[in-house]
Protein backbone atom coordinates (compact mmCIF):
# COMPACT_ATOMS: atom_id res chain seq x y z
CA UNK A 1 0.00 0.00 0.00
CA UNK A 2 1.20 3.42 -1.04
CA UNK A 3 1.87 6.04 1.67
CA UNK A 4 -0.55 8.82 1.39
CA UNK A 5 0.73 12.36 0.38
CA UNK A 6 0.72 13.73 4.60
CA UNK A 7 2.56 15.17 6.71
CA UNK A 8 3.46 12.99 9.21
CA UNK A 9 5.59 14.13 12.81
CA UNK A 10 7.96 12.30 14.54
CA UNK A 11 7.78 12.36 18.20
CA UNK A 12 9.91 11.11 21.11
CA UNK A 13 7.69 11.07 24.50
CA UNK A 14 9.72 7.67 26.17
CA UNK A 15 12.50 6.49 24.69
CA UNK A 16 15.32 7.56 22.16
CA UNK A 17 16.84 5.84 18.92
CA UNK A 18 19.29 3.66 19.28
CA UNK A 19 19.97 3.44 15.77
CA UNK A 20 20.47 6.41 14.19
CA UNK A 21 21.70 5.58 10.92
CA UNK A 22 18.27 3.54 10.86
CA UNK A 23 16.24 6.07 11.63
CA UNK A 24 17.44 8.13 8.91
CA UNK A 25 16.67 5.42 6.69
CA UNK A 26 12.97 4.84 8.35
CA UNK A 27 12.21 8.57 7.52
CA UNK A 28 13.72 8.36 3.52
CA UNK A 29 11.80 5.24 3.14
CA UNK A 30 8.84 7.60 4.16
CA UNK A 31 10.30 10.39 2.32
CA UNK A 32 9.83 8.28 -1.08
CA UNK A 33 6.65 6.84 -0.46
CA UNK A 34 5.42 10.85 -0.71
CA UNK A 35 5.22 11.67 3.01
CA UNK A 36 6.67 14.79 3.95
CA UNK A 37 7.94 14.11 7.52
CA UNK A 38 8.34 16.34 10.39
CA UNK A 39 11.43 14.93 12.99
CA UNK A 40 10.85 17.22 16.17
CA UNK A 41 13.20 14.17 17.91
CA UNK A 42 16.83 15.69 17.95
CA UNK A 43 19.34 13.10 18.78
CA UNK A 44 21.95 15.25 20.51
CA UNK A 45 19.53 16.37 22.93
CA UNK A 46 18.55 13.22 23.82
CA UNK A 47 18.58 12.41 28.56
CA UNK A 48 19.63 9.81 29.97
CA UNK A 49 17.73 6.73 28.50
CA UNK A 50 14.85 9.48 27.33
CA UNK A 51 14.64 10.93 24.01
CA UNK A 52 14.63 14.00 25.51
CA UNK A 53 14.55 15.80 29.04
CA UNK A 54 10.87 15.85 30.59
CA UNK A 55 9.96 19.65 28.99
CA UNK A 56 12.09 18.60 25.35
CA UNK A 57 9.98 15.77 25.10
CA UNK A 58 6.56 17.34 26.02
CA UNK A 59 8.32 20.58 23.86
CA UNK A 60 8.12 17.88 21.16
CA UNK A 61 4.56 17.07 21.49
CA UNK A 62 3.62 20.58 21.57
CA UNK A 63 5.04 21.02 18.50
CA UNK A 64 3.32 18.35 16.72
CA UNK A 65 0.01 19.29 17.87
CA UNK A 66 0.22 23.20 16.60
CA UNK A 67 1.95 21.85 13.42
CA UNK A 68 -0.89 22.91 10.61
CA UNK A 69 1.33 20.84 8.14
CA UNK A 70 1.26 17.89 10.29
CA UNK A 71 -2.01 15.63 9.78
CA UNK A 72 -0.22 12.50 11.76
CA UNK A 73 2.26 12.26 14.87
CA UNK A 74 3.73 8.60 15.32
CA UNK A 75 5.97 8.01 18.47
CA UNK A 76 9.39 7.34 17.80
CA UNK A 77 9.76 4.33 20.34
CA UNK A 78 7.90 3.08 23.23
CA UNK A 79 10.61 2.07 26.22
CA UNK A 80 9.35 4.15 29.15
CA UNK A 81 8.74 8.05 29.73
CA UNK A 82 5.27 9.00 29.04
CA UNK A 83 4.64 8.64 32.86
CA UNK A 84 6.87 11.64 33.65
CA UNK A 85 4.94 14.20 31.68
CA UNK A 86 1.41 13.24 31.83
CA UNK A 87 0.72 16.12 34.01
CA UNK A 88 1.76 18.21 32.02
CA UNK A 89 0.44 17.27 29.00
CA UNK A 90 -2.17 19.80 26.96
CA UNK A 91 -4.75 16.84 26.18
CA UNK A 92 -7.52 19.06 25.17
CA UNK A 93 -4.63 20.76 22.66
CA UNK A 94 -3.80 17.63 21.43
CA UNK A 95 -7.54 17.02 20.94
CA UNK A 96 -8.09 19.85 19.31
CA UNK A 97 -5.34 19.63 16.78
CA UNK A 98 -7.11 16.86 14.94
CA UNK A 99 -4.23 15.18 14.59
CA UNK A 100 -4.15 11.28 14.64
CA UNK A 101 -1.71 9.99 17.20
CA UNK A 102 -0.03 6.48 16.27
CA UNK A 103 1.51 4.81 18.98
CA UNK A 104 1.75 1.59 21.31
CA UNK A 105 3.66 0.06 24.37
CA UNK A 106 4.61 3.34 27.22
CA UNK A 107 2.77 5.17 24.53
CA UNK A 108 -0.31 3.91 26.07
CA UNK A 109 -0.45 6.30 28.46
CA UNK A 110 -1.19 9.14 26.01
CA UNK A 111 -3.95 6.61 24.88
CA UNK A 112 -5.63 6.55 28.31
CA UNK A 113 -4.84 10.30 28.89
CA UNK A 114 -6.43 11.53 25.39
CA UNK A 115 -9.46 9.38 26.07
CA UNK A 116 -9.94 9.61 29.74
CA UNK A 117 -9.34 13.80 29.36
CA UNK A 118 -11.23 14.53 26.11
CA UNK A 119 -13.08 11.53 24.43
CA UNK A 120 -10.68 11.58 21.52
CA UNK A 121 -9.79 8.30 19.92
CA UNK A 122 -6.47 7.49 18.73
CA UNK A 123 -4.38 4.84 17.06
CA UNK A 124 -2.95 1.30 18.78
CA UNK A 125 -0.40 1.18 16.04
CA UNK A 126 3.19 0.95 14.99
CA UNK A 127 6.56 3.47 15.80
CA UNK A 128 9.52 4.50 13.69
CA UNK A 129 11.08 1.89 16.02
CA UNK A 130 11.45 -0.99 14.81
CA UNK A 131 8.37 -0.71 12.38
CA UNK A 132 10.04 1.65 9.67
CA UNK A 133 13.35 1.45 10.08
CA UNK A 134 13.85 -2.04 9.64
CA UNK A 135 15.91 -3.35 6.61
CA UNK A 136 12.53 -5.67 6.04
CA UNK A 137 9.63 -3.94 7.46
CA UNK A 138 6.80 -6.17 8.05
CA UNK A 139 4.40 -4.75 5.17
CA UNK A 140 1.55 -6.17 7.14
CA UNK A 141 1.65 -3.90 9.87
CA UNK A 142 2.85 -0.43 8.13
CA UNK A 143 -0.53 -1.35 5.37
CA UNK A 144 -2.50 -2.06 8.56
CA UNK A 145 -1.90 1.43 9.89
CA UNK A 146 -2.48 3.39 7.02
CA UNK A 147 -5.86 1.11 6.27
CA UNK A 148 -7.16 2.08 9.81
CA UNK A 149 -6.37 5.43 9.18
CA UNK A 150 -7.55 6.09 5.73
CA UNK A 151 -10.79 4.30 7.42
CA UNK A 152 -13.77 4.90 7.66
CA UNK A 153 -13.81 1.21 9.03
CA UNK A 154 -11.53 -0.70 10.34
CA UNK A 155 -11.43 -5.15 10.45
CA UNK A 156 -9.09 -7.33 11.46
CA UNK A 157 -9.30 -11.03 12.38
CA UNK A 158 -7.88 -13.82 14.87
CA UNK A 159 -7.20 -16.93 14.79
CA UNK A 160 -7.19 -19.07 17.96
CA UNK A 161 -8.94 -22.48 19.34
CA UNK A 162 -10.94 -22.63 22.19
CA UNK A 163 -12.38 -18.60 22.14
CA UNK A 164 -16.35 -18.42 23.48
CA UNK A 165 -18.71 -17.72 20.99
CA UNK A 166 -19.89 -14.16 21.49
CA UNK A 167 -21.49 -11.09 19.64
CA UNK A 168 -21.58 -7.63 20.79
CA UNK A 169 -20.42 -3.85 20.54
CA UNK A 170 -18.86 -1.52 22.25
CA UNK A 171 -15.95 0.94 22.93
CA UNK A 172 -12.68 -0.57 21.65
CA UNK A 173 -10.02 0.53 24.06
CA UNK A 174 -6.98 -1.01 25.82
CA UNK A 175 -3.25 -1.60 25.26
CA UNK A 176 -0.31 -3.02 27.37
CA UNK A 177 -1.43 -4.48 30.40
CA UNK A 178 1.51 -3.49 32.67
CA UNK A 179 0.68 0.46 31.59
CA UNK A 180 -3.28 0.24 32.30
CA UNK A 181 -2.29 -0.71 36.08
CA UNK A 182 0.24 1.85 36.02
CA UNK A 183 -2.54 4.18 35.67
CA UNK A 184 -5.46 2.58 37.73
CA UNK A 185 -6.93 5.40 40.13
CA UNK A 186 -5.40 8.21 38.11
CA UNK A 187 -7.01 10.96 36.44
CA UNK A 188 -5.59 9.30 33.24
CA UNK A 189 -7.64 6.09 33.38
CA UNK A 190 -10.76 6.58 31.25
CA UNK A 191 -14.30 5.90 32.30
CA UNK A 192 -15.84 3.42 29.89
CA UNK A 193 -18.45 0.87 29.97
CA UNK A 194 -19.44 -1.92 28.25
CA UNK A 195 -15.97 -2.14 26.30
CA UNK A 196 -14.21 -4.29 24.38
CA UNK A 197 -10.59 -4.55 26.24
CA UNK A 198 -7.72 -5.53 24.52
CA UNK A 199 -4.45 -6.19 26.51
CA UNK A 200 -0.86 -7.39 25.20
CA UNK A 201 2.74 -7.00 27.55
CA UNK A 202 5.74 -8.30 26.60
CA UNK A 203 8.26 -10.13 29.03
CA UNK A 204 5.83 -10.48 32.00
CA UNK A 205 5.71 -13.76 33.50
CA UNK A 206 2.15 -15.35 33.28
CA UNK A 207 1.24 -15.37 37.30
CA UNK A 208 2.25 -11.25 36.81
CA UNK A 209 -0.30 -11.26 33.91
CA UNK A 210 -3.20 -13.05 36.01
CA UNK A 211 -2.00 -10.58 38.85
CA UNK A 212 -2.84 -7.54 36.59
CA UNK A 213 -5.64 -9.13 35.08
CA UNK A 214 -6.69 -9.86 38.93
CA UNK A 215 -6.37 -6.22 39.93
CA UNK A 216 -7.96 -4.84 37.10
CA UNK A 217 -11.34 -7.25 38.01
CA UNK A 218 -10.60 -6.09 41.83
CA UNK A 219 -10.48 -2.66 40.94
CA UNK A 220 -14.05 -2.96 38.73
CA UNK A 221 -12.91 -2.32 35.71
CA UNK A 222 -13.12 -6.41 33.95
CA UNK A 223 -16.90 -6.53 35.22
CA UNK A 224 -17.89 -3.54 33.54
CA UNK A 225 -16.78 -4.22 29.89
CA UNK A 226 -18.43 -6.86 27.19
CA UNK A 227 -15.21 -8.56 26.57
CA UNK A 228 -11.30 -9.15 26.94
CA UNK A 229 -9.38 -9.68 24.17
CA UNK A 230 -5.67 -11.08 24.57
CA UNK A 231 -2.95 -10.04 21.97
CA UNK A 232 0.70 -11.35 22.18
CA UNK A 233 2.22 -12.14 25.76
CA UNK A 234 5.68 -13.75 24.56
CA UNK A 235 9.33 -12.91 25.85
CA UNK A 236 8.82 -14.48 29.27
CA UNK A 237 10.79 -16.95 30.89
CA UNK A 238 9.15 -20.26 32.99
CA UNK A 239 11.15 -21.95 35.71
CA UNK A 240 11.10 -25.82 37.31
CA UNK A 241 9.39 -23.91 39.97
CA UNK A 242 6.11 -22.91 38.02
CA UNK A 243 5.30 -27.06 37.90
CA UNK A 244 3.05 -26.72 34.92
CA UNK A 245 1.86 -23.48 36.06
CA UNK A 246 2.53 -21.56 31.78
CA UNK A 247 0.57 -19.67 30.19
CA UNK A 248 -1.96 -21.69 29.05
CA UNK A 249 -3.02 -22.57 32.69
CA UNK A 250 -3.21 -19.27 33.49
CA UNK A 251 -5.42 -18.37 30.64
CA UNK A 252 -7.90 -21.35 31.91
CA UNK A 253 -8.00 -20.04 35.70
CA UNK A 254 -8.48 -16.63 34.06
CA UNK A 255 -11.28 -17.40 32.15
CA UNK A 256 -12.94 -19.37 35.08
CA UNK A 257 -12.35 -16.05 37.39
CA UNK A 258 -13.41 -13.35 35.55
CA UNK A 259 -16.97 -12.71 34.67
CA UNK A 260 -16.87 -11.67 31.17
CA UNK A 261 -15.87 -13.82 28.04
CA UNK A 262 -11.82 -13.84 27.44
CA UNK A 263 -10.55 -14.43 23.91
CA UNK A 264 -7.25 -15.02 22.26
CA UNK A 265 -5.48 -14.29 18.90
CA UNK A 266 -5.32 -10.58 18.58
CA UNK A 267 -2.04 -10.16 16.24
CA UNK A 268 -1.18 -7.12 18.49
CA UNK A 269 1.70 -6.65 20.79
CA UNK A 270 5.49 -6.41 20.97
CA UNK A 271 5.72 -8.65 17.63
CA UNK A 272 6.51 -7.54 14.06
CA UNK A 273 3.34 -8.72 12.26
CA UNK A 274 0.96 -6.22 13.72
CA UNK A 275 -2.83 -4.97 13.35
CA UNK A 276 -3.53 -1.22 14.22
CA UNK A 277 -6.59 -0.65 16.32
CA UNK A 278 -8.05 2.71 17.10
CA UNK A 279 -8.84 3.39 20.56
CA UNK A 280 -11.47 4.43 21.01
CA UNK A 281 -13.50 3.42 17.98
CA UNK A 282 -16.59 1.87 18.38
CA UNK A 283 -16.10 -1.80 18.24
CA UNK A 284 -18.51 -5.22 16.67
CA UNK A 285 -17.22 -8.30 17.84
CA UNK A 286 -18.25 -11.97 16.57
CA UNK A 287 -16.17 -14.87 17.93
CA UNK A 288 -16.58 -18.50 18.10
CA UNK A 289 -14.12 -21.11 18.63
CA UNK A 290 -12.25 -20.76 16.01
CA UNK A 291 -11.36 -17.04 16.28
CA UNK A 292 -13.13 -14.25 15.77
CA UNK A 293 -13.76 -10.49 13.32
CA UNK A 294 -13.64 -7.34 15.14
CA UNK A 295 -14.89 -4.63 13.02
CA UNK A 296 -14.35 -1.32 14.08
CA UNK A 297 -15.66 2.35 13.04
CA UNK A 298 -16.86 6.31 14.36
CA UNK A 299 -12.95 7.08 14.94
CA UNK A 300 -11.37 9.88 13.32
CA UNK A 301 -9.49 9.60 9.61
CA UNK A 302 -7.71 11.31 8.07
CA UNK A 303 -10.40 11.75 5.60
CA UNK A 304 -12.25 13.21 8.25
CA UNK A 305 -10.39 14.33 11.34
Amino acid sequence: MKTPEIGIAIVAPGGNAPDEAALARGIARLQAQGATVHNYYDPEHTFQRFGGTDAGRLAQLNAAAADPAVQVVIALRGSYGISRILPDIDFTAMADSGKLFVGYSDFTAFHMGLMAKTGRASFAGPMMCDDFIRDEPEQFTLDQMWSCLAGPTHTVTGVAEGNPQVELAGALWGGNLAMLVHLLGTPYFPDIDGGILFLEDVNEHPYRVERMLLQLLHAGVVQRQQAVVLGDFSGYKLSPMDKGYDFDAMLAYVRQRLPVPVLTGLEFGHIRRRVTLPFGGQGQLRSDASGFTLQVGDYPTLAQP
